[in-house]
């Protein structure tokens, strides 16, 4: 039997009420999308996904309070 399930789309922590970024994983992609508008997505390599997270880290790490 072949599925015709799509991918999990997952909500990110910081999603308001109608505007949200969801991530999902397309084997070795991860896909990211505008919840308001789900029939389009973009597409990142695994490195590029992983580059990207970690520069959002360093960035809020380098944030001060105030």
């Amino acid at each position: 039997m072949i599925s015709t399930a799509g991918p999990a789309w997952r909500k990110s922590r910081r999603c308001e009420a109608t505007t949200c970024v969801e991530v999902a994983t397309f084997g070795p992609a991860v896909g990211v999308r505008n919840s308001t508008d789900p029939d389009v997505h973009l597409r990142f390599s695994a490195s590029a996904w992983t580059a990207f997270v970690a520069g959002l880290d360093h960035d809020r790490a380098g944030r001060t309070a105030g």
